[in-house]
């Protein structure tokens, strides 16, 4: 997913602001760029070390025979545990895929439900959100 200098520059007069808001900056771009990508790496490390701690936890099996049951019942808690955790990762690199692909598909910074601006300060701060303020307020409360 490298863009060269100009279509980051390009990228950054384009991006949706909120009413009030300075206009993107390549800096800017650049540095939610590279904050999507430190964070697409590091969960697809966490989950590699998981996805070997989970085969690691299904290949001692879950059947209780000649096993002490306090034995079982902890390797059944500690699987699903692994399992949680490594759902949780593969969302967030999902999350944060979706946000790199938005970035260079000209859509980031746009509220996936009313298609405004979800504002710059936002996608500083949180570069994954998809939505406004105002959208996931309502969407919370229900």
């Amino acid at each position: 997913m490298a863009v060269d200098g100009n279509a980051v520059a390009r990228t950054a007069i384009d991006l949706p602001v909120l009413p009030g808001e300075d206009p993107w900056t390549a800096d800017e771009v650049t540095e939610v760029r590279a904050e999507l990508v430190a964070e697409v790496a590091r969960m697809r490390k966490a989950l590699e070390v998981s996805d070997a701690e989970l085969a690691r936890l299904m290949g001692e099996g879950s059947d209780g025979a000649g096993k002490d049951p306090a034995d079982v019942g902890s390797s059944n808690f500690e699987r699903d545990q692994e399992l949680s955790i490594n759902a949780n990762a593969r969302e967030l690199l999902d999350q944060n895929e979706s946000a790199l692909r938005r970035l260079d598909d000209g859509k980031f910074g746009l509220c996936e439900n009313c298609g405004n601006p979800i504002g710059k300060a936002r996608l500083q701060a949180f570069p994954k959100a998809t939505m406004c303020v105002k959208c996931k307020q309502r969407l919370e409360r229900r």
